[in-house]
């Protein structure tokens, strides 16, 4: 056991003490620093006193001088405006939850927050407060930041609860009750809200904004004088914000008191809310101009509406309507009556556009929907309204001045009334003519039928019975076209028509195509006399009133009717030239055709008559028995056209020429050509019995026999059996038995389909499956024809194979034989034919150059109709604008204007719209879609796509409204054409996008 040591026990007390009392001392020292820091902070010294109390807290020994300095710091930090102030504080509330500053901290923080305009964070500071140990000052203080932070919040049933609580504070007071006035105010509780502005309005700093709320409370009250004078006492000391509200609220007093002048220089001070204006903005002013009768001021205020359905919007686009009326802009006056129509917010506002929406499509016309159905909707939602008989009037006249005839009849089918019988004879006439123009003969010809049985209007039973023969003479039925045409002269009314100038003429042609050449020539001659102003009908009947007199024998006056188409030296003159010459030869006088046809053929050495002349002049020279210069003429012609349709025939005559001059080895070697070169034709058949003559006569039938052997269209054999087959189908042909004839060429080809005739036996077997209907059928005959050497049948082979592929889109198949009939083709019209479907196939397989060269060469042919000519300018124009050459487009457009008539013509007409928007002249653009809609309203995918183009129009013109307007009507209206649909969709957009970006500061 240790003994106890009072040594060791002193030295520890020593120690004990010497602790203790350093411990006193610090403690005592921290004190001291501590209330020189709580000095400092009352002295506001806050960085200083910071520095102290965080070094203090480090060594401080109890828990409540930690506490305590935890506190101060945090509150200097605050006051110092410190990043972290707000951590600071947060952290000794959670460090020191039973600290007695806990409350205060809360209140601290709360006050720093709200200084800091930090309201949310505010707030959830003060919830932390215990109200009831707060002092008496602190309350207000309290009650006060924590009303306004709620009324920051927009929470104003708890912002009121404490602004009520202060509304005695000296301190507080004044502004609790601006505030609870400016919550009445908000909640258009405007006799309370005036209470408490009344009780602040003797403070300076409230009087600014008082005379604000104040003018609004009274224009919001109908007080609009006052809202004037306080708004404009209070405008002076506003800042820009508050100046363009007040601007509006003394404009809309100025114009509610309908002081429109006075109105306009407030109501365009307005900013807008957010830099925005809104449709009632627009329209207030756009009124007030309208008022003032500044229409154009009106309009470019009203036009700014964009979307509105309400009532204002509805009196705005009346109103718009009513301005372009002032200002003679109708089609644009037509869309803004026909916006204001189809609201119903104002239904006598509705009444009155539809009434001048139904007005104004009448005099303009209408893309939308056809105008008689306008003006009948009209009249059916409308059966009172004052001017019933007078909208009764225009459905009528509509009918035809809107040229709309496709709907117009649909329309009068079904209201067969009394009154509306002569509408519907001229509908029907005028619908003919449109289909006659597009190439429906068929139907054209069932409406000039309907329109002669109606007889409601003498004249237009005239003119519908000549047109009735023009669709019977263009679909063949010339007999029926001649009783037609004798029909139309018979009628009295017959002088007062167009048609008249011409009506021998056309009598002429039909007696013509009957064959009956006596009474053509007479009915040409009667033209000439009567109408020898029109130079190109001048000519051609002088060209066939000499073809009547030729092929009736009467040369001598055939020959002064040609001498008369030649002096005019017009595009048949070398047909007529040729015709004298062979006029010549049938009077007996050969000297004299030699002599011509030597003549022409210098004279037109470009002629497509020239072969014909060559011929025929050494068939004259064999006749003459001038054989040198027959066989000589003959080689000219066969080396000039070597694939000629003459050749066979001239080898064919020099062989015989030869063998009437008893030159049998030269005319065998000619006989034998023509069977070689040109097997299975006429002439090799006449070759090989001639030469067979030959052979007999000289006794060398074996040589004969053995030649024969080598040609494989003649079997010695069979030639009888050969003949009488081909012969009895020919006999059915010949009496349009078809399917006999079918039958029998059939069985002549399986037979021999190398025969003899089997060139003719194909020809006439294609030629009767066409007539029969059965086209495809002929094909496999017609090719075949035209697989030998150019023949009689060549020609027409071609042109049916031609139509025939073309009809059934075989478009390659078709430019293959349609090049062929071009360079092959004697007639005229075959080769215009060729030439002008050439284009079109070209065209179609996007081969733009050669469409473009073959429209050209149509244009050449002075012949060629104003059809066709339409046809190859709008091909030109297509292939242009395909290949990007709008420029070349534009002038082929201009060309096929002058010219084309129906769907040609509306084509035309929308791409010179096209074109003039392209270049900016945008009111000449409308000017033409305009005309579109007037004129050529049956043609709606023309029709919509001119209303697109008006549309960029407007816009070009800043009427964003009409641009806007008439785009959602394209969209809304004319879904059966979704690329035009797609444009107008994709404008829509553009203009919206560009207007944003406008209206994001108001427009003046």
């Amino acid at each position: 056991m240790r003994k106890f040591s009072w040594g060791y026990f002193l030295s520890f007390f020593l120690l004990t003490a010497l602790v203790s009392a350093q411990k006193s001392t610090i403690y005592t020292n921290d004190l001291k620093d501590f209330y020189r820091a709580v000095s400092l902070f009352k002295g506001q010294q806050y960085a200083s006193a910071q520095l102290i109390f965080n070094k203090i807290k480090e060594n401080a020994t109890t828990e409540e001088l930690k506490s305590d300095c935890a506190y101060y710091a945090a509150n200097c930090a605050i006051r110092t405006n410190q990043a972290n102030a707000d951590e600071l504080m947060e952290k000794f509330v959670s460090d020191y939850p039973t600290s007695v500053k806990q409350n205060q901290a809360y209140i601290e923080v709360a006050h720093y927050h709200f200084n800091q305009g930090n309201y949310p964070q505010a707030l959830q500071w003060f919830d932390k407060v215990d109200e009831s140990s707060l002092s008496r000052a602190d309350q207000d203080q309290f009650n006060f930041q924590k009303g306004y932070s709620f009324f920051n919040a927009q929470k104003k049933k708890e912002a009121t609860t404490y602004f009520n609580r202060v509304v005695n504070s000296a301190e507080y007071g004044s502004q609790a009750k601006y505030y609870l006035g400016f919550m009445a105010y908000e909640g258009d509780d405007y006799k309370q809200a005036t209470k408490y502005f009344d009780e602040v309005s003797g403070e300076e700093k409230y009087k600014e904004k008082l005379s604000y709320y104040q003018a609004d409370m009274n224009f919001k009250l109908g007080n609009f004088q006052k809202a004037i004078d306080l708004g404009q006492k209070a405008m002076a000391k506003s800042n820009v914000m508050e100046k363009s509200e007040l601007s509006k609220i003394i404009g809309e007093s100025y114009f509610n008191l309908k002081k429109y002048d006075t109105a306009i220089p407030f109501l365009v001070a307005y900013k807008g809310k957010k830099g925005r204006w809104n449709n009632t903005d627009y329209y207030q002013l756009g009124y007030a101009y309208y008022k003032q009768k500044d229409y154009e001021n009106a309009i470019s205020q009203f036009n700014k509406i964009i979307g509105g359905k309400d009532s204002v919007a509805q009196n705005a686009y009346y109103h718009l309507g009513e301005s372009y009326l002032n200002t003679d802009k109708k089609q644009q006056a037509l869309n803004a009556f026909k916006n204001a129509s189809e609201m119903d917010y104002d239904l006598a506002i509705q009444e009155d556009a539809s009434l001048n929406y139904a007005k104004l499509s009448y005099e303009l016309g209408n893309s939308y929907q056809s105008v008689p159905s306008i003006l009948q909707g009209f009249l059916n939602k409308y059966p009172n309204n004052a001017s019933r008989s007078e909208v009764e009037k225009l459905v009528i006249d509509s009918y035809i001045s809107s040229k709309n005839y496709k709907e117009a009849l649909v329309l009068l089918e079904k209201n067969k009334s009394p009154e509306n019988k002569l509408a519907y004879q001229k509908v029907l006439f005028y619908r003919g003519l449109e289909l006659y123009t597009d190439g429906k003969y068929d139907d054209a010809l069932k409406m000039f039928t309907k329109a002669t049985t109606e007889q409601k209007d003498v004249v237009f039973t005239t003119r519908a019975t000549f047109w009735k023969g023009e669709a019977e003479y263009v679909l063949g039925d010339f007999k029926e076209a001649l009783l037609s045409y004798k029909q139309f002269t018979a009628s009295s009314s017959a002088p007062k028509t167009p048609e008249y100038k011409n009506h021998n003429y056309n009598i002429a042609y039909s007696y013509f195509k009957l064959k009956e050449y006596d009474q053509a020539g007479n009915y040409f001659q009667s033209q000439i006399e009567k109408a020898a102003s029109d130079k190109v009908r001048l000519n051609d009947s002088y060209l066939r009133l000499a073809d009547c007199r030729f092929v009736t024998s009467k040369y001598s006056q055939a020959i002064d009717a040609y001498n008369k188409v030649i002096e005019s030296k017009s595009v048949d003159a070398d047909y007529a030239y040729f015709q004298k010459a062979i006029s010549y030869g049938f009077m007996s006088k050969n000297d004299k055709k030699i002599d011509e046809l030597n003549s022409f053929i210098q004279m037109y050495p470009k002629s497509e008559y020239r072969d014909d002349a060559l011929f025929e002049l050494a068939n004259t020279y064999v006749a003459d028995n001038k054989n040198d210069l027959a066989i000589k003429t003959y080689e000219r012609l066969n080396v000039e056209y070597k694939k000629g349709s003459f050749t066979s025939r001239a080898t064919l005559r020099q062989g015989l020429v030869y063998y009437n001059t008893d030159k049998t080895e030269q005319a065998l070697v000619k006989f034998k050509k023509v069977a070689s070169d040109f097997p299975r034709t006429p002439e090799a058949l006449e070759a090989v019995a001639t030469a067979r003559l030959i052979y007999v006569d000289g006794g060398r039938v074996d040589e004969y026999a053995s030649w024969v052997r080598t040609l494989d269209f003649v079997a010695v054999t069979d030639v009888e059996l050969d003949n009488d087959t081909f012969e009895a189908a020919e006999k059915q042909f010949q009496q349009n038995n078809l399917k006999q004839a079918i039958s029998g060429f059939n069985s002549y080809i399986n037979q021999f389909p190398r025969g003899i005739h089997a060139l003719k036996a194909n020809y006439y077997l294609g030629q009767s499956y066409f007539a029969e209907g059965s086209e495809s059928k002929s094909i496999p005959n017609y090719e075949y024809v035209i697989a030998q050497p150019s023949s009689e049948f060549t020609e027409q082979s071609l042109s049916r194979l031609a139509q025939i592929f073309l009809k059934n889109k075989q478009t390659d198949k078709a430019i293959t034989v349609l090049v062929r009939l071009e360079n092959e083709a004697d007639v005229p019209q075959n080769k215009t034919y060729a030439q002008s479907n050439l284009m079109k196939s070209y065209y179609d397989v996007k081969d733009y150059q050669n469409a473009v060269g073959y429209a050209e060469k149509v244009l050449t042919n002075a012949k060629a109709d104003d059809k066709v000519k339409s046809d190859a300018q709008i091909i030109i124009a297509r292939a242009a604008l395909e290949s990007g050459d709008e420029a070349k487009a534009k002038v082929a457009y201009a060309k096929v204007m002058a010219i084309a008539k129906g769907e040609l013509a509306a084509e035309a007409l929308f791409y010179d719209a096209y074109f003039k928007n392209k270049e900016g002249n945008f009111d000449a653009s409308n000017t033409a879609v305009q005309k579109l809609a007037k004129s050529y309203s049956s043609y709606k995918y023309f029709g919509a796509k001119g209303l697109v183009v008006m549309a960029k129009n407007y816009y070009g013109l800043k009427d964003s409204f009409q641009a806007t307007y008439i785009l959602e009507n394209v969209i809304k209206n004319f879904t059966d054409y979704p690329e035009v649909v797609s444009e107008a969709k994709t404008a829509l957009e553009k203009i919206k996008m560009e207007e944003s970006k406008t209206n994001s500061s108001i427009g003046k």
